[in-house]
């Protein structure tokens, strides 16, 4: 059964010790199987038992769609800690490690779906799979709450045509997941292009100044690891590379089209030891500036 497999906790989540092993369950704290074709729970149901908090584990073959109505708290998705407020919505694809500490009292819905349920539902044509492979936290919508509700009234009863409905409703829901999902990473997507942007800005005006990733990180209000994600998102390259390239670019300028002296070069570029300034610009290009220097068309034998 899924309850009695483990996984090691990846050293850069914060939620637990490296080398933590981390339960698989089906729904929470139980090893049988998914008794339905969904699941549909409120979430004080299961964490009121669990002192509002359910430690990092992952589903093997289950998908869930949470919907805080009211309260709050924290979730660790994948090792991120994200902050959970009213009409938000997580989706936890299959696999994906999380947990939640939420505040005493919260109230909202948990929908789980089996793999084969998703299997079925989603079309390859259609992209929905791979937008759901986000673990993430987005905007929840009015009509997400009403699908939420009518699948637990529905969960509750015993009508005909229930298991139809329910899978209905839940290819429903997971739609409109993946729709909101969709529209946050577009607008992610331009957030980020326009931070790019002055992040050049900012890399003309101080690469002088030898500024460091986080100097830049802080000027542009977001942190040294988010620049980072912009920066390999726009080029495929780290801030720091980004900003020592614009250095040695600047630096070659200069070697190429003066005839100051490489110490004055280094002194301009924001380096207190030429020496030093010689060792970086030659570890970057394989030449020192001296024999970088000595090659240029037209340098003196």
């Amino acid at each position: 059964m899924e309850g009695s497999a483990f996984v090691l906790y990846n050293s850069n989540m914060k939620s637990a010790q490296p080398n933590t092993a981390i339960q698989v369950y089906n729904l929470f704290g139980e090893s049988r199987d998914l008794p339905d074709v969904v699941h549909c729970e409120t979430i004080a149901s299961r964490a009121a038992l669990h002192d509002w908090k359910l430690a990092v584990h992952r589903h093997a073959r289950l998908h869930q769609v949470l919907l805080i109505e009211r309260g709050g708290g924290e979730a660790t998705l994948d090792g991120r800690v994200c902050a959970l407020r009213p009409m938000r919505v997580v989706n936890v694809p299959v696999g994906d490690v999380h947990g939640f500490d939420f505040v005493p009292g919260t109230q909202g819905w948990v929908v789980t779906i089996a793999a084969e349920i998703l299997d079925e539902t989603l079309l390859a044509r259609e992209g929905l799979r791979s937008v759901l492979s986000r673990c993430m936290v987005v905007r929840g919508t009015s009509q997400m709450r009403a699908t939420m509700k009518q699948i637990f009234a529905e969960f509750d009863g015993r009508s005909f045509g229930r298991a139809h409905v329910l899978r209905a409703l839940s290819a429903g829901l997971i739609g409109l997941v993946a729709r909101e999902i969709a529209l946050e990473a577009r607008d992610n997507a331009a957030a980020d292009s326009e931070l790019f942007r002055r992040f050049e800005a900012l890399l003309e005006q101080h690469h002088r100044e030898r500024w460091s990733v986080s100097h830049y990180a802080a000027a542009l209000s977001i942190t040294p690891t988010h620049l980072n994600r912009v920066t390999r998102s726009a080029t495929g390259d780290t801030a720091s590379h980004l900003i020592l390239n614009r250095l040695i670019r600047e630096a070659r300028r200069n070697l190429v089209y003066t005839n100051l002296p490489v110490s004055t070069i280094a002194y301009a570029l924001g380096f207190e030891d030429p020496a030093y300034f010689s060792r970086v610009y030659a570890a970057a290009t394989g030449l020192s500036p001296s024999a970088f220097r000595s090659r240029l068309p037209g340098a003196e034998d």
